[in-house]
């Protein structure tokens, strides 16, 4: 027969057990002093150099002997001792052999769970826990878990947050999913073709150099400025594609869930109840096939792509089940700036308007790039009226509603009178807004 005092003791004990992570872990970590190493070399290249020339090959293979064992080392007791464990009101993970850190993440307090498959880990099985926690802007992970593990893993976190019994959320297993729409691949690499940023930076990368190279007759010069304009290109054509590749959106219990990559594959989930902002990017070349890009603001988390392109009505229609209860406002319900701000915008100005109803904030800016972002009144922390003295002199002023992603909305230029009402109103709308708003729980 167990005492009780026992028994309570012997069930903590399971609560807290500590797991590891997957013995593939430390060929990771056991690049970071080769890194060092490779960081040093390309921070001072003529150093770099000069001590390369002064090895012998005995040195070398010396040098090898010592710091390829070293590396394996330093990987090993990494892994060794890094623990994580899963109590009844937090997530632990523990790391350091000499600088000791004990992470207490608060299952309430989990803003999302992201699960990354860099292209070695999806060879080896191997997945990375990304978690996004409310308050920080650091992400907490755990690299790396088995494939299996870490979606288990995953589903049982999320499971507790939503206030599951610590005995029955290992059986809740992972929510259903509904596929709401998928991005085809020809569909993505067109739109990146009609997206005017993508031309002007490959423009730049193939015109900048060479002038450079006229005026200057200056090597280094011409690399210091063409490497960087080649990045850039690159990252908005062929590295957007490969970061976008078959997105697709899913809905499920705890959010919608968003699954995309060609090389690096990317598991996210949007929360629900906690985005913050939306906005619907309508480039001027997508306009005449009626493609939008919709972003997103979310508190406490990196996600902000929701639907790279797509359709505007499957767009609305993921909109809707990320705000629920939202509709989008037509473009004619959206007031324009009176014909007196033309003085402090010239022309731009025609591309400002604003519409308020009983569910969002939405403000649309932008010419030749349109946006229209759209804040849940129960999401705005705080509003606000800005007037500069070119403003003042014509009659008009801004609104600008601050969010919980530490974001700003601005609605430029309203008459000065309107503004004025609207910043009551929309303080008034912004009170009751939270108070009726539904409980941003998981799996609610």
């Amino acid at each position: 027969m167990t005492a009780p005092g026992a028994a309570e003791a012997s069930e903590a004990a399971v609560e807290v057990a500590e797991r590891r992570l997957h013995p593939v872990t430390p060929l990771r970590r056991a690049w970071a002093p080769v890194a060092v190493l490779i960081g040093w070399a390309v921070h001072d290249p003529d150093g770099a150099q000069r001590h390369l020339t002064r090895l012998t090959t005995t040195t070398l293979l010396i040098g090898l002997a010592v710091l390829v064992p070293a590396a394996a080392l330093y990987g090993f007791c990494s892994w060794w001792f890094t623990h994580f464990a899963v109590t009844e009101s937090d997530l632990r993970i523990r790391t350091g052999l000499v600088f000791r850190r004990t992470a207490h993440i608060r299952l309430e307090r989990i803003q999302a769970i992201d699960i990354t498959q860099p292209l070695l880990a999806r060879v080896a099985g191997v997945s990375k826990l990304k978690i996004d926690v409310i308050g920080t802007d650091k992400k907490d992970e755990l690299a790396f878990l088995g494939a299996d593990e870490a979606r288990t893993l995953r589903a049982e976190l999320l499971a507790r947050a939503a206030g599951f019994a610590p005995e029955t959320a290992h059986e809740v297993g992972e929510a259903p999913s509904r596929r709401l729409l998928r991005v085809p691949p020809g569909v993505l690499a067109l739109s990146l073709v009609l997206t005017g940023a993508t031309w002007v930076s490959v423009a730049a990368a193939l015109v900048v150099p060479p002038v450079l190279w006229l005026f200057t007759h200056s090597l280094w010069t011409v690399l210091a400025v063409a490497l960087p304009l080649l990045g850039a290109a690159g990252a908005s054509s062929v590295g957007r594609f490969v970061a976008e590749y078959d997105w697709t959106v899913g809905e499920s219990p705890d959010g919608l869930r968003i699954d995309h990559g060609l090389l690096d594959r990317t598991h996210e989930t949007v929360p629900p109840g906690r985005v913050q902002t939306v906005r619907i990017v309508e480039p001027l070349l997508w306009r005449r096939r009626g493609w939008v890009r919709v972003e997103l603001d979310v508190a406490g988390s990196s996600n902000s792509v929701l639907v790279p392109v797509a359709p505007r009505e499957l767009a609305e229609d993921v909109v809707a089940r990320v705000l629920p209860g939202v509709s989008v406002p037509e473009p004619a319900a959206l007031a324009p700036a009176p014909r007196g701000a033309r003085w402090c915008v010239p022309l731009w100005w025609r591309g400002y308007g604003l519409a308020v109803t009983d569910a969002v904030f939405a403000s649309r800016s932008g010419l030749l790039r349109r946006s229209l972002a759209l804040v849940p009144h129960a999401k705005v922390q705080s509003v606000r009226m800005t007037q500069g003295p070119w403003e003042r002199a014509r009659g008009v002023a801004d609104v600008c509603v601050d969010t919980g992603a530490n974001k700003t909305v601005r609605a430029r230029l309203r008459e000065a009178g309107e503004a004025r009402e609207l910043l009551a109103a929309q303080a008034e709308r912004s009170r009751t807004g939270r108070r009726d708003a539904r409980p941003d729980r998981w799996m609610a």
